[in-house]
């Protein structure tokens, strides 16, 4: 959820009309929509696990839970505000690095839990999961922009919010 909005993260199978494309992705105000949910899962080639703990640094993907795609950034413009556009791309096989998110977490904590603050870079751009108050007007009605800023702000903030938690296994 995004901090300063409360609105989820959220996609759909409803493609960008401009840019890549690719499926797009929104801020969406109901907390209890199935369009809202992901999946945490390790890079490819990781040796993480169901139940891992996910400490601040950590790279993962973020798989949407409806339609398999992931979370994806690259350099296209995103619709509203010309930033780095942010989609949802590949399925269960199709995967890359711009799939990639490092979990960057906020205040004293040093591992990821319910309602931590964090913040989400990606990979290859260098750009934080962003969001502001600007609304799209037809596809999406209603439903905030989401895309990728390269600086820290303070509307850059989200937590995890509803969902299923797993309890933590400690490495050793």
């Amino acid at each position: 959820m995004h901090e300063k909005t409360k609105f989820r993260l959220h996609s759909h199978e409803v493609p960008y009309g401009s840019g890549s494309g690719q499926q797009s992705v929104t801020g969406f105000p109901d907390v209890d929509d199935a369009n809202s949910y992901w999946i945490v899962k390790p890079i490819l080639g990781a040796s993480a696990k169901q139940g891992d703990t996910i400490k601040s640094g950590t790279i993962i993907r973020l798989q949407h839970m409806r339609t398999r795609k992931w979370l994806h950034s690259h350099l296209h413009a995103s619709p509203i505000s010309g930033n780095l556009e942010i989609s949802c791309f590949g399925g269960e096989e199709e995967s890359d690095t711009g799939d990639y998110w490092r979990v960057m977490i906020e205040g004293s904590g040093k591992t990821w839990r319910q309602d931590q603050r964090i913040r989400l870079q990606h990979v290859d751009t260098g750009g934080y999961l962003h969001s502001h108050p600007k609304k799209y007007q037809r596809i999406a009605g209603g439903q905030q922009e989401v895309c990728g800023v390269r600086e820290k702000r303070a509307d850059n903030v989200w937590l995890a919010a509803e969902g299923v938690y797993l309890p933590v296994t400690e490495s050793k």
